[in-house]
């Protein structure tokens, strides 16, 4: 199948089939505390940071979920609007559709036309990289947006699943560590739903990383999508594989720990099964810089109502703020966070040391590199 119609299949597949899951993000097991008389203003919180050289209204990242077909260029072009209008970022599908035929071009550049002042993010994958892309190829990913930031997504358990799959990644880290000392723009290491540990990215940032996008573990889940790929064209060896490796996995809570812990001063963004705002605020209590999310908005997009979700996420997000007590990302981090169950186990179990986080988490977010 050509990669614009795979694209197509996958859209299909998140919108109409069980995706997510089956395990969990492990929000459940983070609590931030209520403070019944905040001493606050809801009117007094803000939420506004600063990413990639521009300012956000909140810190919200749309992260790349489609492109690369004229079907498909409506969603793009809805984001984007979105975007530039709320105040802020998105990023779009992987490129290499349009890399392969400039004809696919549009439905992604339409994203900056219609959001000239938008933070927006281009997108490669890692396997790509490795079987020959180089640094032309990723600078006609970004100038094909005028992009602020290239993601490069690391999918190795989509790849070794879906039926065209390419799980090629050896010396990807050297590929990668090319890539970013020789383009002017930042390099976001993504992942695609199974999370970050804390080797991957203390291995990445002393290469010179110094964003990461950690889409762990308990929503959308790829295997997933892809098993029901593989059903639908009778592969049953792909699809059998799929159901043992669909636990597969760090939680997101539990990825967002480890990268904060092992990376102070690296810009997190804390993705994978952000569903809610209450979800979106223990994402930033944890120690995530942004929040991203995929999923919700594509729903929100196909039922009409995608401006009010984005806004909704936004007031909720205040108001978790507020009933904290606290005026801002900064006063939040500030304040306690229980974790609790199976998370503070993982954190036992992988030697975190808890003062050692809290002193990580609690960092300011203006790090001067965002």
């Amino acid at each position: 199948m050509s990669t614009p119609s795979r694209k197509l299949e996958h859209i299909d597949i998140v919108l109409t089939e069980s995706v997510e899951g089956p395990g969990s993000t492990w929000f459940e097991h983070v609590h931030l505390i209520h403070r019944a008389v905040p001493e606050v203003d809801f009117d007094e919180v803000r939420i506004e940071v600063s990413f990639l050289g521009k300012k956000l209204k909140a810190p919200i990242v749309i992260t790349g979920m489609t492109g690369g077909h004229a079907d498909v260029a409506h969603i793009n072009k809805a984001i984007a609007e979105a975007a530039e209008e709320l105040g802020i970022a998105m990023g779009v599908g992987s490129q290499r559709a349009a890399l392969e035929d400039p004809s696919r071009v549009e439905s992604f550049s339409i994203a900056r036309r219609v959001a000239p002042n938008a933070v927006i993010i281009a997108n490669l994958g890692a396997p790509q990289l490795v079987k020959g892309y180089g640094v032309g190829e990723v600078r006609r990913a970004i100038e094909m947006i005028d992009a602020d930031a290239i993601a490069i997504h690391l999918n190795a358990a989509q790849e070794v699943i879906q039926p065209e799959g390419e799980p090629t990644f050896r010396k990807v880290v050297e590929r990668i560590e090319h890539i970013a000392s020789a383009i002017d723009k930042p390099v976001i290491i993504k992942e695609t739903g199974c999370g970050l540990s804390m080797e991957v990215v203390d291995e990445l940032r002393r290469i010179g990383i110094k964003i990461f996008d950690v889409s762990g573990y308990g929503g959308t889940n790829w295997v997933l999508v892809e098993k029901h790929r593989a059903i639908r064209k009778g592969e049953e060896l792909k699809a059998a594989i799929a159901e043992d490796l669909s636990l597969w996995g760090i939680p997101t809570a539990a990825s967002i720990i480890e990268a904060r812990y092992i990376a102070p001063d690296a810009t997190l963004i804390g993705s994978g099964g952000v569903r809610t705002s209450l979800d979106a605020a223990k994402t930033l209590a944890l120690g995530a810089d942004l929040v991203g999310i995929a999923k919700p908005a594509l729903e929100a997009y196909y039922s009409g109502r995608l401006k009010l979700y984005l806004k909704s996420l936004i007031h909720g997000i205040k108001a978790a703020i507020f009933l904290t007590g606290s005026r801002s990302i900064d006063e939040l981090r500030e304040k306690p966070v229980v974790i609790t169950g199976p998370l503070r186990e993982w954190m036992i179990e992988r030697r975190i040391d808890r003062e050692a986080y809290e002193i990580a988490r609690r960092k300011t977010i203006a790090k001067g590199i965002l």
